[in-house]
């Protein structure tokens, strides 16, 4: 029997040696999508200063773009940390598959290509002069402003969950620090005890990215502490990849993963750090570990300019990622409100892409590019069991980004388990490949 992935449009992947490979199939999605917007002689006329904040996939990618596509183009990545710890493939971290140093990348590629790298703090801006203030005291002034700060943890929308829980409560949602934690606490735990995961409401950065790590937690529970077990606290009924995660952890898992969704008293209102007790809606549940998750918003640095207006998400123009609010400034990645696009370090560098191509051509006086993006999203049940999904999107009539009917596609269910090793493996190559166009 062969066992395809139907990605209509783009291709299909099948079990077998005469199958094209995951990724010459997302290859070719990237360059259908990016047809029509490659490199020109007109883009490479404009000039002009850009500043960038934030070194994640989204702002890097913007960066090196925008130095591939206009060469006479000035462009500062403004980045207070000169690595940055990537939060995909952080669960492999905290499951004791991979050292932190495996998802730690730096920024010094980056000056190659010709990009200016700062390594400071924006501090401040003043709009009305197009000027960037550096924490350190320097002023960058700039004709287009790209900011892709990523997301702040909504500290107090669960009572008790402030900065100060975190250091015995972590979220590890911000890889680094938090993530060693977690991993620490884990080891540390005795064999028999519980590992308890809160997930917030919709929407938040990496839907699939709670199940991932509960599953991979999981794995390393069932060889090394096979007498303890992991609990998910859900605020929502229904998640990313849901069923794929079912069908695995049945298999893999029985009786040591429970989900408990949002009907079932999954929603987290309180927790207590002094017993790490949560406290849902119908119930209390006392951890050993305890992972808390929070609702996101906006990083608050996009408060300093009111681009969010009282919101949690930044309006832009989904085209060119414009800010709704303020001209000359773009916003991407997690930060935004995108439409159907999820907030996941696949979707930032293919907004990256089309905001640098846009950007580019405004500062050449053209009109900017239609439109697309994709987004695949791998997650890890166990290091040989891998599943995906992948979309393709583009901007319709009424503006918003709109998921392309027909042309997306999932892993089947029911696949056999060579199948799924083999999409554990398209899974690491997936994170060298974007991990490497990003930060080189």
């Amino acid at each position: 029997m062969n066992w395809a992935m139907n990605w209509n449009g783009i291709g299909t992947l099948f079990e077998g040696s005469a199958a094209p490979s995951r990724r010459a199939v997302l290859g070719g999605a990237a360059a259908v999508t990016l047809a029509g917007v490659l490199p020109t002689r007109a883009l490479a006329q404009a000039t002009g200063k850009v500043v960038v904040v934030g070194g994640g996939f989204g702002g890097a990618t913007c960066a090196r773009h925008l130095r591939a596509l206009a060469p006479n183009l000035s462009v500062t990545l403004v980045e207070p940390d000169e690595t940055i710890v990537t939060c995909p493939f952080s669960n492999t971290v905290i499951a004791g598959l991979n050292g932190i140093d495996a998802i730690t990348r730096g920024l010094a590629p980056l000056k190659s290509l010709g990009v200016t790298v700062a390594v400071d703090r924006a501090a401040g801006f003043d709009p009305s002069r197009r000027v960037v203030k550096l924490s350190g005291g320097q002023e960058l002034p700039y004709d287009r402003l790209v900011l892709s700060p990523g997301v702040d943890l909504k500290w107090g929308a669960i009572e008790g969950y402030d900065e100060k829980a975190a250091e015995i409560m972590p979220h590890a949602w911000k890889a680094g620090p938090q993530t060693l934690l977690l991993r620490r606490q884990i080891e540390a735990m005795d064999d028999g005890g519980v590992v308890v995961i809160s997930a917030p409401q919709n929407p938040y950065r990496c839907p699939p990215g709670p199940y991932e790590r509960a599953s991979l937690i999981a794995h390393y529970l069932k060889a090394k502490k096979p007498r303890s077990k992991v609990i998910v606290l859900d605020a929502k009924d229904n998640f990313s990849k849901q069923g794929l995660f079912v069908e695995a952890w049945k298999k893999l898992y029985p009786g040591l993963l429970e989900w408990v969704p949002f009907a079932q008293a999954g929603n987290l209102t309180r927790v207590d750090p002094s017993t790490k007790t949560f406290h849902t809606d119908f119930s209390d549940v006392k951890a050993d570990v305890a992972n808390v998750i929070p609702p996101q918003r906006a990083s608050r640095i996009v408060d300093q300019l009111g681009l969010a207006k009282g919101e949690d998400w930044v309006r832009v123009n989904q085209s060119t990622f414009e800010s709704a609010i303020v001209p000359g400034v773009h916003v991407l990645g997690d930060s935004i409100i995108a439409g159907a696009m999820p907030k996941s370090a696949f979707s930032a560098t293919s907004q990256a892409k089309m905001c640098a191509h846009a950007i580019a051509a405004l500062m050449a006086g053209r009109e900017p590019p239609v439109a697309s993006f994709i987004n695949t999203c791998y997650s890890l049940v166990a290091p040989d069991y891998g599943i995906t999904v992948s979309d393709v999107f583009r901007v319709a009539p009424n503006g918003s980004i709109t998921a392309v009917e027909g042309a997306g596609g999932v892993s089947p269910l029911g696949a056999p388990p060579e199948f799924r090793a083999r999409e554990a493996d398209y899974a690491r190559g997936w994170y060298a490949s974007i991990t490497a166009e990003t930060f080189g």
